[in-house]
């Protein structure tokens, strides 16, 4: 048995021995970077233009627009024309809902279509489709990255299942390397579709609705802590060489560090944000302030856009952490590890099933 816990990681000084901590570029764990203290301030790389756009759809036919034309008060109305009068509107009534059946129906599978598409290739939609005025384009990126992650999850089980079954049966290191390296490139494949839904919806990817909720419970931006992974595997990977002992007590350390570093930005950002939108704007209704106002949102948007910065931060450390991990390891070890950490998530999964189905008095 070994402890893979890291010594004096209680703070974080202003120049850190890890991986490289770049906003705007990547995180190489095991090389040197320098930290921002907490009275330093945080470069949040390039601003990113954001444009809302608002659309309100209505059902028309003919003469007019037919909002809550079920209402008892417009029956009432009716009810004092003509019997051709009622007729006539009863008839109109009856073709919009019609048409508006028609319309929900091409809707629906325009939205199949496009969905299909984008799991073809492999992409996320990010252009609004043909017609739509319901749906935002983050809301169909963040319901695409949900699909897409049930499918991943469900191929990914297929693997570890394979995995297990190589391991238990003693199967020889050539073949069994096959299925750890298929488990390692399937898990790159889950970072870039990350990376893609965080362009379209980084508040989704950071909240995590597409797990379960006690998974969510114990996510750090948007995935798990690379540094608590490493804990978990501490009893299930003996025996261990002294090399391997300190290749993994060091990496430990270091994804600590990087987590650290990681967190004490997101602080910095939010306390930026903070003062921006507390600045004082007088009647920030006025006319000769509306220009002060939208600059500070504009201002606060631009600190906002590098949230996505620090989820593709996040990410490469837990991928970089899986690497490295893998080559310390023997490839039995390896998918030994690979089955521990599944197996972990996998009972998290259960353990929320269980929790949400629980008896309620």
């Amino acid at each position: 048995m070994f402890s893979l816990k890291a010594n004096n990681v209680g703070g974080v000084p202003d120049s850190l021995q890890y991986g490289t901590l770049n906003v705007g570029g990547c995180l190489d764990i095991g090389s040197t970077i320098t930290g921002t203290g907490g009275g330093g301030c945080v470069d949040t790389g390039q601003q990113q233009p954001y444009m809302y756009q608002q659309q309100k759809g209505t059902t028309s036919s003919g003469n007019g627009h037919f909002e809550n034309w079920g209402d008892n008060s417009a029956m009432a109305d009716n009810s004092q024309q003509t019997d051709t009068s009622t007729d006539v509107d009863t008839d109109d009534k009856n073709h919009a809902y019609v048409q508006q059946l028609e319309n929900s129906r091409l809707r629906l599978s325009q939205l199949e279509q496009e969905l299909q598409r984008a799991r073809q290739q492999g992409i996320y939609i990010a252009d609004g489709l043909p017609g739509d005025h319901g749906h935002s384009v983050a809301g169909n990126g963040a319901l695409t990255f949900n699909l897409e992650y049930a499918r991943w999850l469900e191929e990914h089980q297929r693997l570890i299942h394979d995995m297990r079954s190589a391991v238990n049966s003693h199967m020889g290191d050539n073949e069994l390397r096959i299925l750890v390296d298929s488990v390692m490139t399937h898990y790159d494949e889950i970072f870039r579709l990350k990376s893609i839904a965080a362009k379209i919806d980084v508040f989704h990817m950071l909240s995590g609705m597409w797990k379960t909720p006690a998974e969510r419970c114990f996510m750090w931006w948007g995935g798990f802590r690379s540094s608590e992974v490493l804990k978990i595997l501490g009893n299930h990977l003996e025996p261990l060489t002294d090399q391997q002992l300190m290749g993994i007590c060091n990496l430990q350390q270091s994804s600590q560090q990087a987590e650290d570093a990681l967190s004490q930005g997101m602080e910095a950002l939010q306390q930026s944000l903070v003062e921006t939108l507390s600045s004082p704007i007088h009647c920030p209704t006025g006319s000769d302030n509306v220009a002060d106002y939208m600059g500070q949102m504009a201002i606060a948007m631009g600190k906002l856009a590098t949230l996505e910065n620090f989820l593709h931060q996040a990410d490469l450390l837990r991928q970089q952490t899986l690497q490295q991990l893998h080559r310390i390891l023997t490839t039995r070890q390896a998918a030994r590890a690979l089955l521990v950490i599944s197996d972990y998530f996998s009972r998290l999964r259960a353990l929320s099933s269980l929790w949400q189905a629980r008896p309620r008095d």
